[in-house]
């Protein structure tokens, strides 16, 4: 297994750190895995870590005021979370479960923020990172605000597509229909439809098996740029690319 801090590395954000500052920063981390259920954090307590998602899945969610929950993100590998909560020490916004069996690098949140402080770069680094954050909040709030359900499904079925020159691509949903629906903005009947809407743009589904059998007219229909959806591929790639097939074998060695 390699280093936490060259794990780290491949990481938005992290990627920018000085060597000193990484090896900082990884010294004060320890690699966990975690099963499908457990919960990370809680909204509303203080941070005590820092989350970097290595391989696996995990949901935000957050409570309204009369006490009903909806998920605000699924967050996929190369993903830290929540990293203002912990910078700032104010307490978590959201929650934070895995979705699947996960492994996760656990940060104290102290280090953390003793670099930040002393460190102007690192501080510029995380400030980048948390823009990112911000920019794919706001794209989804957009999207809630102007686009229907059947174009938000599609975007976010493109963005499983690994290979950007793909015309067609065979893969399962990460997560369950039922966490994809509020996810989307949507009811279990409206995600329905919307699956229905996508067959005449040659999306084609058995249970959690998605068949995207024409990209292009899928990408034509939900207006997605190359540009945008070769992003979404680049965020999880590196990790999946240098540590997916590790993981794996950790874990058939661990079944046994």
């Amino acid at each position: 297994m390699q280093p936490i801090a060259t794990m780290l590395r491949t990481v938005p954000g992290f990627a920018e750190l000085t060597d000193d500052a990484l090896d900082h920063v990884a010294a004060a981390g320890d690699l966990a895995e975690v099963d499908a259920g457990a919960v990370l954090f809680r909204e509303g307590t203080m941070p005590e870590s820092l989350y970097v998602l290595l391989d696996g899945t995990v949901s935000l969610t957050g409570t309204a005021a009369d006490a009903s929950s909806t998920v605000i993100d699924i967050l996929g590998p190369a993903s830290s979370f929540v990293l203002a909560n912990v910078l700032a020490d104010e307490p978590h916004l959201m929650g934070a479960e895995a979705v699947s069996s996960a492994s996760v690098v656990r940060i104290a949140a102290g280090p953390m923020r003793d670099v930040v402080a002393v460190q102007p770069g690192a501080a510029i680094a995380m400030m980048r990172a948390m823009s990112a954050e911000l920019a794919n909040m706001t794209r989804q709030i957009v999207d809630l605000k102007v686009r229907v359900a059947a174009h938000r499904l599609g975007t976010f079925l493109l963005s499983q597509v690994k290979e950007p020159a793909a015309t067609s691509a065979d893969f399962r949903l990460p997560v369950t229909k039922g966490l994809l629906a509020p996810w989307l903005g949507c009811r279990a009947e409206n995600l329905s439809r919307a699956f229905m809407a996508l067959r005449a743009y040659g999306v084609e589904t058995h249970g959690s098996r998605v068949t995207l059998h024409d990209i292009a007219r899928l990408k034509a229909y939900v207006g997605l740029s190359d540009t945008i959806r070769a992003e979404a591929v680049s965020v999880r790639e590196p990790v999946e690319k240098a540590f997916g097939d590790a993981f794996r074998l950790r874990r058939r060695e661990k079944r046994r």
